[in-house]
């Protein structure tokens, strides 16, 4: 159900994206049919009780007799606040065509039926949240970085884990590998991204994601309705106000519990994860993971804040009528700047448990940067291990799928504009200005 949410990116795009235009044009057509027939919906507020009953069905249950009371199956009602005020917000403030109103009940059916397998399955087994994540590898720095390459390519070590996009989308006791195959799971994640990919393959261009890989933490955040997706695919300035200040410290709470139940099956191995949003969290981090070793990659931010917002704008394009490409330029470019000072904060006194990368070491010899890496935080990165991601490296070039195509204006920003806002970081870190470079 996933592979919808990252289509509609550019207008500049091939016949797989004119698929999706005509699926969601003939899905919108039918469905405002109907909506004249007076086949209304429920709003999202009135919703609440059919998402989780929804829910309940997709994880094999049902719930007995009249119950309605939530807390019993999902685990510590604290999520509802951030369910109730992304609901209402979806209600008052967003604007979403009839696809994108299907799509939101399907993401949000798959994070509370995520949120209610998690329990059942930690409290038939309660030790396993006894388990320590011991000096994870944290990779964190603005989007476009290198982060995602970076990520896939230290995945490739045998003596470290990553959370794999499947468990991720689906967190349970990571089986031995030549089991997934035959995982409902595995092969739903499967689906999900061949579906995605055969209707834009372009988007291979702008984020290379395989069941089997290296996938980013947001959603395991998103079992308490605290992360970025909710904020980037609908204009819910309600909620963004609210997840600007809410305290996270139950979603990271969650996050380590997610980890200790995937990791159950062969606990003591290294963790090796990767999410820039975890920089505005930086001192929950390292409250729940006191022996990090973060990892944090730096480019100029006129390269990058760009490029974030035409993906962001390209989710809400297609959940969304009238996408406000200014808007979404303003509020990326202070949320990233925001984040950054956060670090830059939660650095000091901590700055060995930091490693500093440039973007332009990960692109030209991604194998030596994880190399130096693995020295500066003492790790071994055995023969095996090198050789696995040299072929990774040969076998995905940068560029392999296109270059990711963008405009700063379309989004109301320019170099001087961002340079401005970013100074305090560049000046910290050395950045250096770069010419225009696609990605």
């Amino acid at each position: 159900m996933f592979y919808f949410a990252r289509v509609g990116r550019q207008s500049k795009v091939s016949g797989g994206a004119k698929k999706v235009r005509l699926v969601v044009r003939g899905y919108n057509a039918l469905s405002q049919a109907l909506g004249r027939l007076g086949r209304g919906r429920a709003t999202f507020v009135e919703s609440e009780q059919a998402l989780h009953d929804a829910a309940l069905r997709a994880a094999g249950g049902s719930r007995a007799g009249n119950d309605t009371d939530n807390a019993g199956d999902f685990g510590d009602p604290g999520y509802l606040e951030g369910l109730r005020v992304l609901l209402s917000a979806l209600d008052k403030e967003a604007e979403p065509t009839p696809f994108g109103r299907m799509m939101l009940r399907k993401q949000l059916v798959s994070v509370l039926r995520n949120r209610l397998l998690v329990e059942r399955q930690l409290a038939g087994q309660p030790a396993i949240e006894q388990q320590p994540v011991e000096k994870p590898i944290i990779i964190l720095g603005l989007p476009r970085t290198g982060t995602t390459a970076l990520h896939q390519l230290i995945g490739n070590d045998p003596g470290v884990q990553v959370l794999e996009y499947w468990l991720a989308a689906a967190p349970q006791p990571r089986p031995p590998r030549e089991q997934w195959a035959r995982n409902r799971n595995y092969k739903e994640a499967l689906s999900d991204l061949r579906g995605m990919y055969y209707l834009d393959p372009s988007l291979k261009a702008v984020h290379l994601m395989t069941a089997d890989g290296a996938e980013e933490c947001r959603h395991l955040l998103q079992h308490c309705f605290a992360d970025d997706t909710f904020d980037c695919n609908s204009k819910v300035p309600s909620y963004s106000a609210w997840y600007d200040g809410v305290d996270m410290r139950p979603a990271y709470l969650q996050h380590r519990r997610c980890l200790q139940l995937i990791a159950s099956t062969a606990p003591g191995r290294r963790w090796v994860l990767k999410y820039p949003v975890h920089m505005g969290n930086l001192d929950l981090l390292f409250e729940l993971y006191p022996d990090a070793c973060v990892v944090q990659t730096h480019r100029d931010p006129a390269r990058i804040v760009p490029s974030e917002c035409s993906l962001v704008s390209g989710w809400r394009a297609l959940y969304e009528t009238g996408v406000d490409r200014h808007e979404i330029g303003r509020r990326r470019m202070e949320l990233w700047a925001a984040r950054l000072e956060h670090t830059m904060e939660v650095r000091k006194g901590r700055e060995d448990r930091f490693f500093d990368l440039n973007f332009r070491e990960v692109l030209s010899d991604p194998v030596a940067a994880v190399r130096r890496v693995y020295d500066h935080f003492g790790l071994e990165l055995a023969g095996e291990g090198e050789s696995r991601l040299g072929n990774w490296r040969q076998e995905n070039p940068h560029g392999k799928y296109g270059l990711h195509t963008y405009s700063a204006a379309d989004y109301g920003l320019d170099d001087v504009m961002m340079h401005d806002r970013y100074a305090a970081y560049m000046q910290a870190f050395g950045v250096e200005l770069e010419e225009s470079l696609p990605l």
